[in-house]
Parts: structure tokens; C-alpha cells; sequence
């Protein structure tokens, strides 16, 4: 029976392919104050500027191009049995040719009704447009999970973290919930991988192997070893 692998993502596989993601103590993302853009308060005072926020981070995704690391993930899924659970909005693990994803906060390349979040449209082109309904007759929003917001996914990973026989971390703050909080579910004694040019220094389980890298950098070396391994 295959070994089961999770790997968690976050910002910094994505920031390798040029898309930047809200991550920074300033509380800005690309320029604009967080409560602005990414909350359920902003999108009832200034939707058009939500929506525009968002078509133009949608277009940057659908520019942008899996990196090595993305890469190297999709091969490790065709040796064992795994489940990406990633933090991140964008659709690179898919493009790379992931199959099992998990996306916590969203898919920006969906839209989805004002009055039910389970009404998803697979988009077929950059824009939402102010005016585009759901046949609920609501305001199409982009499919993201706004801070305030409750994270429908959040169950089903807590679930599956249990499951593993290896976890890999990559490109997330070990200090950043949900990764932190997954982390801590896995079995007892489970190899942990963490994969970051900055580690926090924190007090980690002797389970915890560091690869002080950046994504692209240390996924291909990890995934070639996992397989040599096999």
C-alpha cells in the first residue's frame, strides 16, 4: 500500500512564480490596506473596488506559471498517495498537474453567489463584472475566503491530517494558523518536512527535518529523495 503524503502550501511557493500573496506585518497586499480588499466589510461598503482588486490579482494567476516546486509535487503524486492542502488562492498546483488539492481559503478562478457560497462558476475569462448574477439573481463575488470569513475546508483537513505517513510544509509560517494548528494533528512520530529560507526558531518536535531553502529549491531535492526511497 502507498504511503500517504500531505503537503501543506502557502505564500511562498507562489511568491516563486511571481504572484504575492497577503503575508507581510504591514497589512498590505500589493498596496492595499487587507480591510480593504479582503474582508466582508469591504465588500458591503466598496464592491466595485473589491472586485476590481480581485480581477486584476485573477489575471496575474492565469499569467503566472508553476515553478519547480509545483512541479516536483505533482511527480511525488504519482508515486505515493497524496493530498496537497494549500492556503493559496491560485490555481499552480492544478496547472503543474496536481490532481488532489485541497484549497483552504478559495480558488480565484471561480466565482461564486453573494447569497450562497455553495453556487461555484468555473470562470471563463480574467474579469466578475458589477451586474454578472447568479441565477439566484445575486452579485457575483470572487470564490476567497475573506478574513472574517469561516473556512468550510478547514473540517475535512483537520481529518485527513491524522492519515499521513510524511507531511511536508512548504513556504508557510510555521507561526501562521491554519498550518501551525494542522501540524500539530498529525500522528505522533510522523516525519515532518519543513521547506522555507527562514525556519522560525521555535521549539520544534525531534520529528522535524529542516530544509532552510526556497520552494524551488528544496521540493525537487526532498521529492527525489522520497522517491529514491520509495
Amino acid at each position: 500500500m502507498k504511503k500517504k503524503i500531505i503537503i501543506l502550501t502557502g505564500a511562498g511557493i507562489s511568491a516563486e512564480s511571481g504572484l504575492q500573496t497577503f503575508r507581510d506585518a504591514d497589512g498590505l497586499w500589493e498596496g492595499y490596506n487587507v480591510e480593504d480588499v479582503a474582508t466582508p466589510e469591504a465588500w458591503a461598503r466598496n464592491p466595485v473596488l473589491v472586485q476590481n482588486f480581485y480581477n486584476e490579482r485573477r489575471k496575474a494567476v492565469l499569467e503566472a506559471k508553476p515553478n519547480a516546486a509545483h512541479l516536483a509535487l505533482a511527480e511525488l503524486e504519482k508515486h505515493f498517495g497524496t493530498l496537497i492542502i494549500t492556503q493559496n488562492i491560485d490555481d499552480l498546483h492544478e496547472k503543474a498537474g496536481s490532481k488532489v488539492v485541497m484549497h483552504l481559503h478559495g480558488e480565484i478562478v471561480y466565482s461564486r453567489s453573494s447569497k450562497n457560497a455553495a453556487l461555484l462558476y468555473k470562470l471563463q475569462k480574467p474579469t466578475i463584472e458589477m451586474g454578472e448574477l447568479c441565477e439566484l439573481g445575486s452579485q457575483l463575488r470572487p470564490h476567497v475566503v475573506w478574513f472574517g470569513e469561516a473556512v468550510p475546508m478547514i473540517s475535512k483537513a483537520m481529518h485527513e491530517m491524522p492519515q499521513a505517513d510524511i507531511v511536508i510544509l512548504v513556504g508557510s509560517s510555521l507561526a501562521v494558523y491554519p498550518a501551525s494548528g494542522l501540524l500539530e494533528l498529525a500522528k505522533p512520530g510522523t516525519p515532518v518536512y519543513i521547506i522555507d529560507p527562514k525556519i522560525p526558531n521555535v521549539n520544534l518536535p525531534k520529528n522535524i527535518v529542516k530544509i532552510e531553502e526556497k520552494a524551488s529549491v528544496g521540493v525537487p531535492v526532498l521529492v527525489s529523495e522520497l522517491i529514491k526511497n520509495e
